[in-house]
């Protein structure tokens, strides 16, 4: 049986929670799909997500990404800053972050470790990819993921809305948060997808920097 997980950075507890309030500022009055918590569907920066075989074990898979990515240097806290809130079609709004070549190069050591486990008879093969740039409709025909490689663009979601109100959210944005600045990720989550993708249920987690 396929299994729909994920692998993910997560933001230091003070910063998960600004995200959530974050959200809920941009958002105005209107609800963000999913909505991020605490407790619940976790603000997240994505390093992969996708179809799984069963022989995928989380914690085990976790630990050989971990040890993968040693050598890079990983420090024990990531700094991403962001240019601000911007809109991905199609309805989706997204803190952009930086790639640095660091972040390029963790998500090469865990695409690596997963690609054995992908399921690829479970990708969707009918996908609308008519929006996708050039760099998205290879990983996705690829990987079944939009974001790697030359397509991986970092980023926290904010939640989604019919595409003219996520056009307005993200356009009138600044008039209600000033989501720029840095942002600090300190561990590597194996997640349960949710709704749109979301961080729905954490299976395992490690620090970044392994001692």
């Amino acid at each position: 049986m396929t299994k729909w997980l994920g692998v993910a950075l997560l933001p230091r507890t003070d910063h998960l929670r600004a995200a959530v309030r974050l959200q809920r500022r941009v958002g105005a009055d209107l609800a963000l799909e999913p909505p991020l918590s605490e407790d619940g569907n976790l603000p997240h920066v994505t390093l992969f997500q996708g179809p799984f075989s069963d022989s995928l074990a989380p914690t085990e898979v976790l630990a050989d990404i971990a040890a993968s990515a040693a050598g890079l240097g990983l420090p024990g806290e990531l700094p991403l800053s962001s240019p601000g809130v911007v809109y991905q079609p199609t309805g989706w709004l997204f803190l952009a972050l930086e790639r640095p070549a660091l972040l390029s190069a963790l998500q090469e050591s865990v695409v690596a470790v997963l690609d054995p486990y992908l399921d690829r008879t479970a990708f969707d093969t009918d996908k609308d990819v008519s929006r996708f740039t050039d760099d998205e409709r290879i990983s996705y025909q690829k990987y079944g993921y939009r974001y790697v490689g030359d397509a991986y663009a970092p980023h926290m979601t904010l939640g989604r809305a019919p595409e003219a109100v996520a056009l307005e959210l993200v356009r009138t944005a600044r008039e209600r948060v000033e989501p720029t600045g840095t942002w600090i990720f300190d561990r590597l989550s194996f997640y349960v997808m949710g709704q749109h993708g979301a961080h729905a249920e954490r299976l395992a987690e490690t620090p970044l920097a392994q001692r």
